[in-house]
């Protein structure tokens, strides 16, 4: 079973998860609709970034949260979650949300907020199953016709 622990992003074999989820996704919005974050955000202190690896230290998947008072309330906004296709449907993704949920309540957020590409219906079903629900853009996003902004109540 994979471990997922706090990592550095700035690891080669982490940014080629996060260049597999930038080829994956790229092609699917116009390039203003890519929220995408670099490195160096992710690197920030304010960040916590998780890496999955398997038993013998390949990275499966990855995910961050950014803790910040957005429109008031103290949140968790979900950025950069991916799974490598060969640990798709191993239950992973929910792992890795789950240990997201639980650095997000003990750094005091009041709620997890995500923005996901509305062509990615898998990843809107993770969510949903994980007791998100649809909300309006918030913090600095606009509209977007192509994102699907989410919140879940902690």
């Amino acid at each position: 079973m994979p471990t997922i622990r706090l990592e550095t992003p700035d690891q080669p074999d982490v940014r080629a998860l996060i260049d597999a989820l930038d080829a994956y996704q790229k092609p699917l919005y116009p390039l203003s609709s890519f929220h995408g974050i670099d490195i160096a955000a992710l690197c920030r202190p304010e960040m916590s970034f998780f890496v999955a690896r398997n038993n013998a230290g390949l990275a499966l998947g990855c995910a961050g949260i950014w803790v910040a008072e957005v429109d008031g309330v103290v949140s968790a906004e979900i950025k950069r979650m991916f799974v490598a296709p060969e640990a798709r449907g191993t239950g992973l993704g929910q792992r890795l949300l789950a240990r997201l949920t639980a650095m997000a309540r003990e750094r005091g957020a009041q709620r997890l907020l995500l923005e996901t590409g509305n062509r990615q219906p898998e990843a809107q079903r993770l969510y949903e199953r994980a007791g998100f629900a649809l909300c309006g853009p918030f913090g600095s996003y606009a509209p977007d016709p192509y994102s699907l902004f989410m919140v879940k109540p902690l």
